[in-house]
């Protein structure tokens, strides 16, 4: 079995130019956690996921743990951290979002796919074909397609 005959299409995506507000908006109404960032030619140029914007809001310099691993917080206050989370809507996906993308050939084996799903720990994976993304394959798709046979 191939990428090709698993992957979902057509794929929820945004584009290079797009802001953090309109990723927010796709994962909130597709029910999902992550999404290719394609160029004008529909090229993948980078992947932005719930975690990597977590990780940006998590950014904080003014925290120190002490020795019993209380978290001390030195400054800073529910006020600061609103306002950070709304300056981060309007940042380009590109400042967030990882560049160095994991992806499949839409004519990669199921075993590799899953292999890279695996030892990545990685959710999804964009699907290209010729350069161009044209699908997406999840853990939960190989899963599902692995042993539907079987069941």
């Amino acid at each position: 079995m191939k990428a090709q005959d698993i992957m979902k299409k057509p794929v929820i995506k945004v584009k290079k130019q797009d802001n953090v507000r309109a990723v927010i908006e796709k994962f909130i109404e597709h029910g999902i956690s992550g999404l290719p960032v394609v160029n004008e030619r529909n090229e993948i140029v980078a992947y932005i996921s719930d975690g990597d914007i977590m990780r940006y809001i998590g950014k904080y310099n003014d925290v120190i743990i002490d020795t019993f691993y209380f978290v001390n917080v030195i400054k800073g206050d529910q006020e600061e951290f609103d306002t950070r989370v709304k300056n981060i809507l309007d940042m380009n996906v590109m400042e967030i979002g990882q560049k160095s993308v994991n992806k499949v050939s839409w004519d990669e084996n199921i075993e590799r796919i899953a292999s890279i799903l695996g030892k990545k720990h990685i959710k999804k994976l964009p699907v290209e074909r010729n350069g161009v993304l044209v699908g997406i394959i999840s853990r939960g798709d190989v899963i599902r397609h692995s042993f539907k046979a079987l069941m």
